[in-house]
């Protein structure tokens, strides 16, 4: 049976001019987000700058609004499965029916403003290491870890492992990577260490707003960031929100579950093309086609 799977992206994705082009066909939708927001995001996504479209408290909404604008206008494809990349498990909770646009709107937004704030009251970094075992990275983090925060904080696709931590940690650990014989150390430009300890003060700040959240349970399986695994139990999908934040992104693996579970065809939903070039990387031989702009639908 060749089921469909929708991934929504994270972090990254974003670029100015996103979501341009669904807005005639999303205006309700997309002023009623802004106002919610108190202020212009659409502008910010449209026209820039940049600078202030990398700012995490104003790149998470943007994401998912440029993502739930895009499903919206998808009316004859329908997912068995769903997954998001980090903040784009939000987009993909929306998708499965288990939070409504509003309140996974207000969840992004007090995420973002919580974690820049965590990046800046505990400074951190994050850096790609590409050609090492998943295995060899988390050793050379359980060695870094004896003095400094560093751990995996995204699996990404075979051999691409993100790590996360104090800004000593990922630095030392860089080093060892590399004497390890990664054939490339990359520092991110983050504005913290996302999905590490680092994000502990951020956990506090969006547990109080996930008590508020009304959940449902979802209508399709959503595979978690946190697991790997699928969940439609409303409880859990809250839970799983909250460790998140400080857990790793077990990418590679999702997809995995996900084709074993009957995904053949996956869609990207939103803007960018990063999970495209992952899920190539995990598995060349299932169909992969992105949804970002009026041309792709």
């Amino acid at each position: 049976m060749n089921k469909i799977a929708f991934v929504f992206p994270g972090q990254g994705s974003q670029y100015v001019g996103m979501g341009k082009d669904l807005y005639n066909s999303s205006k309700d939708f997309m002023d009623k987000a802004n106002s919610i927001l108190g202020f212009s995001l659409t502008d910010i996504m449209f026209d820039g700058p940049i600078d202030s479209l990398k700012e995490t408290d104003i790149t998470q909404p943007a994401i998912f609004l440029h993502s739930i604008a895009a499903l919206n206008l998808i009316k004859n494809i329908k997912p068995d499965m769903v997954a998001g990349h980090s903040l784009g498990e939000y987009s993909a909770l929306v998708a499965a029916g288990a939070i409504n646009f509003i309140d996974g709107l207000e969840l992004v937004r007090t995420r973002g403003k919580a974690m820049l704030q965590a990046g800046i009251e505990q400074p951190g970094t994050m850096a790609a290491i590409i050609g090492l075992s998943p295995e060899i990275v988390d050793n050379i983090c359980s060695e870094i870890s004896k003095i400094d925060i560093v751990q995996s904080a995204n699996f990404n696709s075979p051999g691409q492992v993100v790590i996360s931590g104090s800004i000593k940690g990922v630095q030392d650990a860089m080093i060892l990577a590399k004497e390890k014989g990664a054939k490339l150390v990359k520092e991110l430009v983050v504005s913290g260490a996302f999905h590490s300890p680092l994000m502990a003060l951020a956990k506090d700040k969006l547990l109080n707003k996930l008590n508020e959240t009304t959940f449902n349970d979802a209508i399709i399986p959503v595979y978690t960031n946190v697991t790997a695994k699928p969940v439609v139990d409303k409880n859990s999908i809250s839970k799983l929100l909250y460790e998140q934040l400080s857990s790793p992104v077990r990418w590679e693996e999702t997809i995995e579950n996900m084709i074993s579970d009957g995904a053949k065809t996956f869609y990207e939903i939103g803007p960018g093309k990063v999970l495209q070039g992952l899920i190539k990387r995990i598995d060349k031989n299932v169909d992969i086609f992105g949804i970002d702009n009026l041309s792709d639908l």
